[in-house]
């Protein structure tokens, strides 16, 4: 199953309107993993969310027939499922308890950086001038924001090693997911993702049936909510847009994930945002709308030198 050509403007916008739902729901990830990470270990959360996003996703697959993916798709949905779905949320949940949320944030955001510059080397994207403009301002909000997040600025080695970690798995999962998405639908390689690092998660299965036994009823219901939202819907609306755009372009597009925790934690957790952590938000929104520029007289055959998809032929996660 291959993705169906784009060729023309109005085509882009699913993509769009699936990268907003990716962007949002991933914002939204932020709160719940707050409820749910005072209860649960960082492999129990991880193996809890990724287990009710495979019977969700396998729950859909069966109904919609969707049968297994090309025997081509293999390698980058194992890739990704081991690196993306697997490592980088167990590092991810374990980092977080290390370092404040400051900290964490301006570390995970080098994740769409080395998505870009991987994509250049290893997809053939080229680094496109906009790209790399709108990533570095985008950047530049990030850690404005992570600096008006910083509590005590306390961060211990080891938490700042797993946040780098977490990015380098997050932009290796990408890189992999993208050559699957020309064999296999959205729905199949991210259904199969998910179940591969559902298993790789396998061993904290005691440690979650404990804690469930324990946990508080909100904790257990964020961790489904991530499990439904955040992983089994965004994923998919992600691979969607993934398929039908760069992955630099895609790793670019999550900067807006900072600014929406901003104004999501001002909403629903009456968390009044410091002026530093506003600026830094529209930095963020600058910069990702200055990455999807694209010269306007630009033909298809330039576009691909540029590093630009193909109207025959291209999400971050």
């Amino acid at each position: 199953m291959t993705t169906p050509p784009i060729t023309g403007r109005s085509q882009a916008w699913p993509a769009l309107a699936a990268a907003a739902v990716t962007v949002l729901l991933w914002a939204s990830a932020f709160v719940s993993i707050r409820s749910a990470g005072s209860a649960y270990s960082p492999g129990a959360l991880a193996l809890g969310r990724l287990l009710t996003g495979t019977l969700a996703l396998a729950a859909i697959s069966v109904i919609r027939r969707t049968g297994l993916p090309p025997r081509a798709a293999w390698p980058g949905i194992v890739c990704s499922g081991l690196l993306w779905f697997g490592l980088y949320m167990v590092v991810l949940n374990w980092g977080e308890q290390e370092v404040d949320a400051g900290t964490a944030a301006m570390v995970v955001n080098i994740g769409p950086l080395l998505i870009a510059l991987l994509g250049g080397r290893l997809l053939g994207e080229g680094l496109p001038r906009p790209l790399l403009a709108g990533m570095a301002v985008s950047f530049a909000g990030a850690v404005v924001v992570g600096l008006s997040m910083s509590g005590s600025g306390d961060a211990s080695g080891l938490g700042v090693l797993l946040c780098l970690l977490a990015a380098v798995s997050y932009a290796g999962g990408v890189v992999a997911q993208k050559p699957a998405l020309r064999h296999a639908g959205a729905l199949q390689v991210t259904t199969f993702g998910c179940l591969v690092g559902t298993v790789a998660c396998l061993p904290f299965s005691g440690v979650l049936i404990d804690e469930a036994a324990h946990a508080p009823a909100a904790a257990t219901l964020n961790m489904v909510y991530l499990g439904l939202f955040p992983t089994a819907l965004a994923f998919t609306t992600w691979a969607f847009a993934l398929a039908r755009t760069t992955a630099g372009r895609m790793g670019a597009t999550t900067y807006v994930v900072p600014a929406l925790v901003v104004l999501m934690s001002w909403a629903l957790l009456d968390e009044v945002p410091e002026p530093l952590a506003l600026a830094g938000g529209a930095l963020c929104l600058a910069g990702v709308a200055v990455s999807r520029r694209q010269p306007r007289a630009a033909s298809p055959v330039a576009e691909s030198a540029a590093g630009e998809p193909a109207p025959t032929r291209l999400p971050t996660g």
